[in-house]
């Protein structure tokens, strides 16, 4: 059986995490293949919101397995936490989680080291989280790096000084302190914890299964315009979050990938610094904000917040090969008796243009804007897709002919239940 793979198609935050929730009953295997506590995905259904940050969307199905992948970065303690919130909620984990042995592991050192290589950028911060996650990556890549495999070893905590030492090295060179040893107590408890799990080398186990049969919903983290090689590069995140990222993420052949769900929202929407070319800055956008709830779901901060930007879309559609879109969140435009559509970029030459730019120019570029009429209904109201408004529908055939991928669901409110499959 084939892997599909979703991935975010804006700067993340598109509601991933909703659609993996809505998907995942088709599923037999939902693996998380990239990034770390740095991302939140938000699934809301029986009233009750949750909040996932490293364990996969799909744990809420009982039926399901679910498989954090080597590509992921792995904090101890952020994810016991996370564990103990679904134990609290009555959801037996137990069973059919699986975590790779080959994921890096981020040790206080690492939030410690990302702290202060922000506050070193001075006025020109990438915007982190301050989770850990690019020096965990750098180490990684440096081959330095701690993995989850390590724990079982019986010199793991030689391995942990040792990387600490070369740590605190990168700190001195600040002119700054670690100072860790307040959390390394809860670290080494959860380290404890994480011995207890299913530590696996979860790229013979998801190879197996699709062997056997099985399908496998390959779950992204933040979004392309964040990609490594291919984001708003220095402005991204350290990890590869397109699909190629599933295959080296998870350990499977591109030739097992079949369909590509791009996840986009009905409008844009940005945290951290970096080019945003159709960002708003005035009423509109604080109405955006407002109306989306548009505060980072694992920092809190609030979103930059803009019209939605089709060459940034169509950019991420060629490198994810796309063959559907979800788009989420109609309900936030629901108020707007026009809504502007970026079609193409005018350059500072005044040349027109529908790619996207290196970001060095994208600060430079201006959107060039379509109008087109807005719905002004309560779409969380509505359950059938024929009760949508002619102009929901005249928005989404827009979207559809300048974007050439067929839009297959409308999300019309953040429960599981306001999802609407168009085709």
């Amino acid at each position: 059986m084939p892997v599909d793979v979703l991935v975010g198609l804006q700067w993340g935050d598109e509601g991933k995490g909703k659609i993996v929730d809505v998907l995942a009953p088709t599923y037999d295997v939902v693996a998380r293949f990239q990034g770390g506590p740095n991302a939140g995905h938000t699934l809301t259904f029986d009233g009750t919101k949750h909040v996932l940050h490293q364990v996969p969307s799909g744990i809420f199905h009982s039926h399901i397995l679910n498989v954090v992948g080597n590509g992921v970065v792995l904090d101890p303690m952020v994810f016991r936490q996370e564990l103990q919130k679904l134990t609290d909620r009555g959801i037996d984990w137990s069973r059919n989680l699986h975590i790779s042995r080959k994921a890096q592991l981020i040790l206080p050192s690492h939030r410690a080291l990302d702290r202060i290589s922000e506050e070193a950028r001075g006025g020109s911060k990438i915007g982190s989280t301050l989770k850990g996650i690019g020096p965990t990556y750098q180490d990684k890549i440096g081959r330095t790096g701690l993995r989850v495999g390590d724990i079982l070893l019986p010199d793991f905590q030689e391995r942990y000084q040792e990387a600490v030492a070369r740590h605190t090295a990168v700190a001195e060179f600040y002119s700054k302190s670690l100072e860790i040893k307040d959390v390394e107590a809860d670290f080494f408890s959860a380290v404890d914890f994480l011995r207890t799990l299913q530590l696996t080398d979860t790229e013979y186990l998801l190879n197996d299964l699709l062997k056997q049969g099985k399908n496998v919903l390959a779950e992204g983290a933040q979004g392309s315009m964040l990609d490594i090689d291919f984001g708003t590069y220095p402005y991204v995140t350290s990890s590869s979050t397109i699909v190629a990222g599933a295959c080296t993420g998870l350990g499977i052949a591109p030739r097992h990938i079949n369909k590509v769900y791009g996840i986009s929202k009905a409008y844009c929407t940005r945290v951290g610094s970096g080019p945003f070319p159709t960002e708003l800055h005035d009423a509109v956008g604080e109405q955006i904000r407002q109306a989306g709830r548009e505060f980072g779901s694992t920092t809190g901060r609030p979103r930059r917040c803009g019209w939605i930007d089709l060459p940034a879309l169509r950019y991420s559609i060629m490198l994810n090969g796309v063959t559907e879109i979800h788009l989420m969140k109609a309900d936030v435009l629901d108020d707007f008796d026009e809504i502007q559509v970026c079609t193409h970029y005018r350059l500072p030459t005044g040349e027109q243009t529908d790619h996207l730019p290196d970001h060095g120019d994208l600060q430079n570029l201006t959107p060039i804007y379509t109008s087109v009429p807005g719905w002004r209904t309560q779409l969380q109201s509505i359950t059938d897709t024929q009760a949508l408004p002619q102009q929901l529908k005249a928005y989404i055939r827009f979207l559809e002919q300048h974007l050439e991928v067929p839009i297959s669901i409308v999300s019309v409110g953040p429960d599981r239940v306001s999802t609407l499959h168009l085709n």
